[in-house]
């Protein structure tokens, strides 16, 4: 059963539920805060008033450190954010088949504690598969050896899913909307549109219901229009179907290309559910390694302003998620490797360091219009205003409740970038009025018309609505406009109302039946105070986009001024501010106080004409961190000795694979089939010499950027590039990754025992895009050897233990990562000196120093790794405190590391351990650390 299109007929999810699966939800005590999640052709529903779902994507597995989730999401919030979209990573969790870690970084109850703490709702999304550009696409690296095809109904991948969903659907369970917390949907698998199997999709809401999910269940359809399923009708159907959208692409070294992939309007996919934005482009991977900075620009204000808002009118959407609002950082071996390195920024609006940038400012303009005008909720077609010049396009949906009319206004033709003006003949609910709009290169904007703000009436206006609140007894709103542009604003009053303006220019006119028209130009920020009129108090503010996003507001308070403002509520006459400065600057109140705290302390604050609290607050101390130096050195490689014990490693001598791709011939060498999983693998191929060995040819498949180097008797032979499935979805070529290696004259003798050490680097597992096994189980490492026509015998070695702590993807299979080299506990002060910028050989060199943090603890200083580029053929793994943090490539783009706070010590002692990994000679580059921002206030240090 689904909602019909009656405004009134709201479906609950629970019943819903019951009758589209045939399962109905088991009971479970009552809570002491419970609440009705539905959902009608409109929008969601909370308790029966319409929720506008405005979602930034977060991925706590790209942040290693929960303390610092509270930050992340705080930010989320104060952008306007009422929800965030959250991927649970199967991968992340699951070290072996029925193994499951939800403690420390995992800890996801935790996670959904502080979102219902935060008052953000969640659309949750646990797959099984989430893509995600992580390694398997979140498909556990074990899966890869388990008969079956992954995404299907295969019996072998169902044990393994529901396994999985009956761990991970109880904790998101407990923290629905329905009990008090903050669920609000739950996302059933992930872009499921190729190789579909409708009884799994139909099983994982069978599942989800079985374990407590009583939310709606959506979907989020990808990406090529001959992928035809939709999930809207028909067996394994969700309630909600929804759209993902990338219409920039991921181009980012041609930033002003724009829309390489249409129009990017979502679809309505079902005639009773709500037009669902699941995933909307908000930045961009960046496979042509242009820059993160490159792909903000690509995804920046004017797409934004253009493409946004075309979704809000154009398509009538009210269920939003923004991928991302913050990208993280692909640590360990988190990452898959065919798109993406450490860094997983992502361009989005929060740095991978915690940053807010342009598209922040962009996303709260909109992001405190969507959340604050609830008409916009629930709107249908409406009648356009007319406009004058044919270049000056206009749409409307206008609310069937209160009239309430939002007017798109945009070029006809969105890939302009003139400026154009035209005149809207506008039929309102107030009156007709005929107004000027300016458009001044890519932009949009959102008119508002017949809305009743607080205690006003807002007739019409060609400004944008920022926000409005009401504090004690006077409305405080904020309207804004591109700099240098023309604006009318018309308000209705019973009586003439007193004008009084502040600063700026504003001109008022009065008519006899009760307009009351201000026009002006967007120049800084103007401030009018109208009174009286029949109605309550107006303090209106009058800027530019740049003045309106120096504006915050939490609850009904709104503050101007900090680079952020976490939280703010006025108590007995007191505004308490949580906030962030990078510089000295004043805070300004828009409400009845007259105290202010900061950060807990007490300001001097002051009362301005405009009856605001105006306080200025100090900035951050100067911070300098320690270089490093006093480094120690050790050689790392020493499987690549002849007399190397390696009588305790696997024998690899498998004759066949459980995976869909079979070696050529015998034994299987593929790392997966042995438990090794991340990271570098080493083999040691035993053999005794016929004396006629010309070549050593070998194939390995580490995906793409991977490498491996081969030595023979201690001897090296050279590195070749691993392979890489070219095409998805064909079969794995015969010879991905050849390297051919000549062993030099005399280095082997008749009868001579032999050692060939080889070291492999596998970059991740591919993702299952396709639902295609021979994507999703390409095996990693060796897949063929020819050595000898004597008989070799193989050995395998990978990562050694597991970090219990760290967990799987931090640790690979080097040998002072097996030795424990990495960890603080290491006692690397009695290896000899050496610095990382000596020359080094191929093999694999180690370094480690400390180097001792004093941050404030009233302050933020996000740190950074910094590698200056050195010379030759290596790449560097990265160990702060024991954590994997990323790989240098030397030549790559990527040159700066993120550390946060929890991994790092922001007021103590730090271990940074650095593996070079040469394969060539080589001379590495300097080392450093660096401060990304310097900010006063942030959130406690973990």
């Amino acid at each position: 059963m689904r909602a019909n299109s009656k405004p009134t007929a709201i479906i609950t999810a629970v019943l819903t539920a019951a009758a589209l699966l045939m399962a109905p939800a088991p009971s479970h005590p009552a809570q002491a805060e419970t609440h009705n999640v539905g959902y009608d052709r409109y929008s969601l529903t909370v308790d029966g008033q319409r929720v506008l779902l405005w979602a930034g994507e977060f991925h706590y597995f790209r942040l290693p450190s929960p303390a610092l989730w509270r930050d992340v999401l705080e930010k989320i919030k104060a952008a306007g954010f009422n929800g965030v979209s959250l991927y649970f990573d199967w991968a992340y969790h699951s070290a072996a088949p029925g193994k499951y870690d939800f403690t420390g970084v995992r800890d996801v109850d935790r996670l959904l504690r502080l979102t219902d703490e935060l008052g953000l709702y969640v659309v949750a999304r646990p797959g099984p598969y989430i893509n995600a550009e992580t390694t398997g696409g979140g498909l556990p690296a074990w899966l890869k050896t388990v008969p079956g095809r992954a995404r299907s109904s295969d019996p072998n991948y169902t044990a393994a899913y529901r396994d999985w969903l009956a761990h991970i659907d109880p904790i998101i369970a407990k923290h629905q909307v329905t009990r008090g917390g903050s669920v609000i949907v739950y996302n059933a698998e992930n872009e499921y549109a190729a190789n579909t199997d409708p009884a799994y999709m139909e099983d994982i809401q069978r599942q989800a219901r079985a374990h407590g999910i009583d939310v709606p269940i959506s979907h989020n359809q990808c990406c090529d229009a001959s992928w035809t399923p939709t999930w809207a009708t028909g067996q394994g159907a969700v309630q909600i179907p929804g759209v993902d959208d990338y219409p920039q692409a991921f181009e980012c070294r041609e930033p002003d290309v724009w829309g390489t992939w249409g129009e990017g309007v979502t679809e309505r996919l079902s005639p009773d559910a709500p037009a669902y934005a699941a995933e909307y482009q908000a930045g961009a991977i960046d496979a042509g390694r242009a820059g993160y900075d490159k792909c903000r620009e690509l995804t920046g204000p004017k797409f934004m302003k253009v493409y946004y808002k075309s979704n809000l009118i154009t398509s009538g959407a009210t269920m939003f998620g923004y991928y991302m609002a913050f990208g993280g950082t692909n640590w360990g071996r988190l990452a898959q490797p065919n798109d993406v390195y450490t860094s997983y920024d992502y361009g989005a609006p929060i740095t991978e360091n915690r940053q807010l940038t342009a598209n922040y400012d962009e996303f709260k303009r909109q992001g405190l219009f969507v959340t604050t005008v609830e008409p916009l909720a629930k709107t249908d077609p409406a009648e356009a205003p007319a406009s004058a010049n044919p270049a000056v396009r206009t749409e409307a949906r206008a609310n069937p409740d209160t009239g309430t009319q939002f007017v798109l206004v945009r070029h006809a033709d969105r890939k302009t970038d003139d400026d154009q003006s035209a005149n809207l003949t506008w039929n309102t609910p107030d009156g007709t009025y005929t107004l000027p709009v300016n458009l001044k290169g890519r932009d949009a904007k959102v008119l508002v018309a017949g809305y009743d703000m607080g205690g006003q009436r807002l007739a019409a206006t060609t400004s944008e609505l920022l926000t409005h609140t009401t504090a004690g007894k006077r409305d405080t709103a904020v309207l804004y406009g591109t700099e240098g542009s023309a604006g009318t604003t018309i308000l209705r009053y019973d009586s003439r109302p007193e004008v009084e303006v502040l600063n700026g220019s504003v001109k008022s006119t009065y008519s006899g039946d009760g307009e009351l028209r201000l026009d002006y130009e967007h120049q800084g920020l103007a401030r009018v105070r109208i009174t009286g009129g029949g109605r309550a108090p107006l303090l209106l503010l009058i800027g530019t986009d740049a003045e309106a996003a120096k504006f915050w507001r939490s609850g009904e308070t709104l503050v101007r001024g900090t680079d952020l403002v976490r939280s703010a509520q006025v108590r007995n006459g007191t505004a308490v501010i949580r906030a962030d400065l990078a510089k000295a600057g004043d805070i300004e109140v828009f409400g009845s106080a007259s105290r202010m705290t900061l950060n807990g302390k007490h300001i001097r604050a002051r009362t301005t004409s405009s009856g605001t609290l105006l306080a200025h607050a100090k900035g951050p101390r100067p911070v300098k961190l320690p270089s490093l130096k006093h480094w120690h050195a050790k050689q790392g490689a020493p499987e690549t000795s002849p007399d190397f014990d390696d009588s305790s490693w696997k024998v690899a001598d498998h004759t066949t694979t459980a995976g869909p791709i079979k070696p050529k011939s015998p034994p299987v060498l593929y790392a997966d089939d042995y438990g090794f999983h991340h990271g570098h693998v080493w083999y040691r191929g035993h053999f005794t010499a016929t004396g006629s060995e010309k070549t050593v040819n070998l194939n390995a498949i580490t995906g793409k950027h991977g490498v491996y180097q081969v030595w023979l008797n201690g001897h090296y032979l050279g590195s070749a590039a691993g392979g890489e499935q070219k095409d998805a979805d064909a079969p794995i070529n015969e010879n991905p990754g050849p390297g051919s290696f000549t062993v030099p004259a005399g280095l082997l003798q008749k009868g001579q025992k032999a050692v060939l050490s080889v070291l492999v680097e596998n970059m991740g597992h591919n993702d299952d895009w396709t639902a295609d096994d021979h994507r999703h189980k390409q095996p990693r490492g060796l897949v063929g050897a020819e050595i000898t026509t004597n008989p070799v015998t193989w050995r395998i070695q990978g990562t050694r233990a597991e970090d219990p702590v760290r967990g799987p993807l931090s640790t690979g299979g080097l040998y002072g990562e097996r030795e424990g080299w990495h960890l603080p506990s290491a006692r690397t002060g009695s290896w000899p000196s050496g610095a990382p910028t000596a020359t080094v050989q191929p093999g694999v060199h180690w370094y480690s120093t400390s180097a001792r943090l004093a941050i404030p603890e009233d302050q933020d200083v996000p740190v950074t790794l910094h590698f200056d580029k050195g010379a030759g053929d290596y790449r560097t793994l990265i160990f702060v405190n024991g954590w994997n943090m990323g790989e240098y490539v030397n030549g790559e783009i990527q040159q700066d590391f993120t550390l946060p706070d929890g991994i790092l010590h922001p007021g103590g002692r730090n271990t940074v351990t650095l593996a070079v990994v040469a394969a060539g000679a080589s001379r590495p580059g300097g080392v450093s650390l660096k401060a990304a921002a310097n900010l006063r206030g942030g959130v406690p240090a973990p």
